[in-house]
């Protein structure tokens, strides 16, 4: 019996970040209210999908903290840059300066840059950093 689709593809795909436990519950429920009750659903394959949702649950906290984790990471690294001198790659080439401010947007760092021989270089990303000079003792 072939079974034709209704509407497109695109709108019937799930976000695996949008399914959460209560659904996963949700779907186990009507599974159970839909089976053949003279071929009930068997007490191993119950509890070995309980055990699949619970091991799809903790994967989903551990990326989570995961990302966390990356984010503190980058926030710290950002945080170490604070009054160093750094060479920067721009559109129009390199440019050297000390980072005097840090802004974040999204959780991603922005730089303010002092240089000597210009105007103030703003909203630099870590990705536009070249070299770090250590010594900050000027």
């Amino acid at each position: 019996m072939a079974i034709d689709s209704i509407g497109s593809t695109e709108s019937s795909t799930l976000n695996q970040s949008t399914l959460g436990q209560e659904d996963l519950f949700k779907i186990l429920l009507t599974q159970l209210n839909y089976q053949d009750p003279l071929k009930p659903m068997d007490n191993q394959e119950f509890i070995a999908q309980l055990a699949q949702f619970t091991s799809l649950e903790q994967a989903r906290e551990s990326n989570e903290k995961l990302g966390q984790l990356i984010q503190a990471q980058s926030v710290g690294h950002a945080i170490s840059l604070l009054n160093h001198d750094i060479q920067v790659s721009l559109e129009s080439g390199s440019a050297v300066g000390k980072v005097t401010a840090i802004n974040f947007s999204d959780g991603r760092p922005l730089f303010t840059i002092t240089r000597a021989d210009g105007p103030p270089l703003s909203d630099i990303s870590l990705s536009q950093v070249e070299i770090i000079n250590g010594d900050t003792s000027e």
